[in-house]
């Protein structure tokens, strides 16, 4: 569908909308959720000239939070419902077992159903990612951990698959998601 060089254009553009999108998720910013859509519009078009379909799968959802969490956001902007917190113990548990239903499910999926060769840290990267965006959505401080382990571990995937640029942008998503532990971790004592 695109040429090499279109595709690290594509590749370009997506690694620095997601600098630009991280910037704004870490300052606690609305405006992360509509450069989010676009990051993961352009990152639709790269994940599938990769033939990382469990990625494309998280994109959509991506898309789908995005939505939310912009509404969720910027009409609770100024309630206590939407100021920084922990999850319960329970919520956890609960999210666990969610992201081991949907590991399972997605990696017995790509790997009988699709060509890709790497069924199993595809679909270990995107449902851990699933419940880190399910977690940012609602402002809690526990999405941070989960990007610090998603984003490192994703560098090795995208070596393996030669997606330099987005090297390049985890690599850096790995720091700043450290950087956003402590900043929000400072606004939470702040508050309580």
């Amino acid at each position: 569908m695109f040429s090499p060089s279109e595709l690290s254009f594509v590749e370009l553009f997506a690694a620095l909308t997601g600098f630009i999108a991280i910037y704004f998720q870490i300052k606690a910013k609305p405006m992360y959720w509509p450069v989010s859509i676009i990051n993961v519009l352009l990152y639709i078009i790269v994940f599938f000239e990769s033939k990382l379909y469990a990625e494309i799968t998280l994109q959509m959802y991506y898309l789908a939070i995005s939505i939310y969490g912009w509404i969720f956001w910027t009409k609770t902007n100024n309630s206590p419902q939407a100021a920084i917190s922990s999850s319960s113990i329970k919520l956890l548990v609960i999210l666990f077992i969610v992201f081991l239903i949907l590991w399972s499910g997605m990696a017995y999926l790509l790997k009988n159903y699709t060509n890709t060769d790497v069924p199993y840290i595809d679909s270990f990267i995107t449902s851990l990612s699933f419940i880190a965006t399910y977690l940012l959505a609602r402002k809690k401080i526990e999405n941070w951990l989960i990007w610090i382990f998603v984003d490192a571990i994703s560098i090795g995937l995208y070596y393996y698959k030669g997606l330099y640029l987005t090297i390049l942008l985890f690599g850096t998503l790995t720091i700043l998601a450290v950087v956003g532990y402590l900043s929000w971790k400072k606004k939470l004592y702040a508050t309580t």
